[in-house]
């Protein structure tokens, strides 16, 4: 997202002695916040005032990838608790004093429901990667709320902004690679020596390439998708549909499994029918709601003008993407909507026949007529 240049932005910057730690420097170069992650079996983050070096906030979870961070804030202590609440996209939610937030990718909101959530604060991402630049805290937006401790918010946003950058480090770091490990910098007490000729270190190993389940969500953490698996062609069937289904076993209420092209429509739908075997086969019994879409994402590359003559109407052609939505629960949104049938015509209006004048004026001839002769009639029997 694009940042606001008239207004105070924050510079991650790494750096460039120690791996672990990262600096958010103003565009003057002084540095607001040193962020330090600590090596070791569990997660752990802290940052510090790079001044007087005085702790400010600690981040802790099982692992980086933890839908679930607290944040222990310092002087004075408070517990925050940073969760992850979404469901098919990037979304992360806090609760500071009386307020909800939530982060969504590159936005942080504070909620306000029923009226429309508030923007506070800003960064700017590399296309495809989570991985911050620089970061903006709206403060004229925050003024216009009751919040006592703005620092502390500040602090608490940046810090939930830095451990999802960790999240992302673990995706894209290959297993057994060092550059988690710190480096230590230039010591000034030894003397310089004269360079000499020495054979090159032997590289390390390269790290083993995933396979099976592993290698899937490899991809798919490649592509920044949580719930979503894009099919293609590397992999097996059945290797998408049990990393589906281990999705399901994560508390997820649906999985969206969409073909990465026209050719890999078939196997979506073969991963779509493992996956409900599997759960059979495990014991659940809950069904799963099936929504299919078909010709619904972008096609890629550039586009095409098609100069051939149209197709029969009733001929077959197959879709070029498939989308097919499993849910525990139903989506009524997702649900095809019923086509109107074409109502009846209505009944044919018959005209009322009413009788025309000529009618009218002959049934009066008729009766005189009629008078005349019972005249002459009673005339001839008077003689």
């Amino acid at each position: 997202m694009s940042l606001d240049q008239n207004l105070f932005t924050l510079i991650v910057t790494p750096s460039t002695e120690n791996p672990n730690v990262v600096d958010f420097v103003d565009p003057a170069g002084r540095a607001h916040y040193r962020k330090q992650r600590i090596p070791g079996p569990v997660y752990k983050t802290e940052v510090y005032d790079p001044l007087s070096e005085a702790l400010l906030v600690t981040a802790t979870a099982p692992s980086a990838t933890s839908k679930i961070k607290f944040l222990e804030l310092c002087n004075p202590t408070k517990t925050v608790e940073l969760k992850y609440t979404g469901t098919l996209s990037f979304k992360w939610s806090f609760k500071w004093e009386e307020h909800d937030f939530e982060w969504k990718r590159e936005e942080c909101y504070m909620l306000r429901k029923p009226d429309p959530p508030v923007l506070v604060a800003v960064t700017k991402e590399p296309p495809g990667r989570l991985r911050t630049t620089s970061v903006q805290v709206l403060d004229y937006n925050l003024q216009r709320f009751d919040v006592d401790d703005r620092k502390g918010l500040e602090i608490v946003i940046l810090t939930a902004l830095m451990t999802f950058q960790d999240a992302n480090d673990v995706y894209h770091t290959p297993e057994g690679s060092s550059s988690s490990v710190p480096r230590r910098g230039p010591n000034k007490d030894i003397a310089p020596t004269s360079p000499t000729l020495s054979p090159a270190p032997t590289p390390p190993p390269r790290p083993p390439k995933k396979l099976g389940i592993d290698r899937i969500a490899e991809i798919q953490a490649i592509r920044g998708q949580f719930n979503e698996v894009t099919v293609e062609d590397e992999g097996s069937v059945q290797d998408y549909a049990q990393y589906c289904a281990n999705l399901f076993q994560d508390d997820m209420l649906f999985v969206t499994v969409l073909s990465d092209g026209a050719d890999q429509v078939p196997k979506v739908l073969q991963v779509v029918e493992e996956v409900k075997r599997i759960r059979h086969k495990a014991g659940i019994e809950e069904e799963l709601h099936q929504y299919v879409l078909y010709d619904t994402q972008v096609q890629k590359g550039p586009k095409r003008i098609n100069l051939d003559d149209a197709p029969a109407k009733n001929k077959y052609a197959p879709p070029e993407s498939l989308t097919v939505h499993l849910s525990k629960i139903p989506m009524p949104e997702l649900q095809p909507k019923a086509q109107a049938k074409n109502p009846p015509p209505p009944p044919p209006i018959i005209p009322e026949t009413r009788p025309t004048p000529e009618t009218k004026e002959s049934k009066k001839e008729q009766k005189k007529r009629e008078e005349a002769k019972r005249k002459e009639e009673k005339k001839g029997r008077r003689k």
